[in-house]
């Protein structure tokens, strides 16, 4: 059973970068035809897709966050982190990590339990 175990701060300040970390069990984060990702809900409002690290390290992001977001791992811990700088309140969410099947249907089979992160100063 894969499973996914989010660990990070609850409450940020603007301006600040924030770190997320996914372990994951069950399963390693560099097995071929998946992908790691990061994707969180603002109160609100519908799931948006951050990024994703690849089973080889390559990550790729969603445009409209620009810049401000980097994925990193660790394959010796199973783990994966999101860093996202410069936060605004904009960036209050629901953070999740979920495991990207890469076939010819890619979906997210398995999830984090969510973080909710808060910015305020």
């Amino acid at each position: 059973q894969v499973q996914l175990q989010q660990s990070g701060p609850g409450l940020v300040k603007p301006s600040q970068t924030v770190s997320l970390t996914c372990t994951v069990s069950g399963d390693s984060i560099a097995t071929q035809g998946y992908a790691w990702s990061w994707i969180r809900q603002a109160p609100g409002k519908g799931l948006e897709w951050m990024g994703v690290i690849d089973f080889d390290g390559d990550s790729y992001f969603n445009t409209v966050l620009g810049s401000r977001t980097s994925i990193t791992r660790d394959t010796s811990k199973n783990q994966f982190s999101l860093h996202l700088s410069s936060v605004t309140p904009d960036d209050t969410a629901v953070y999740y990590c979920a495991r990207l099947y890469s076939g010819d249907i890619p979906f997210h089979d398995y999830w984090g339990q969510g973080t909710q992160v808060t910015v305020s100063s």
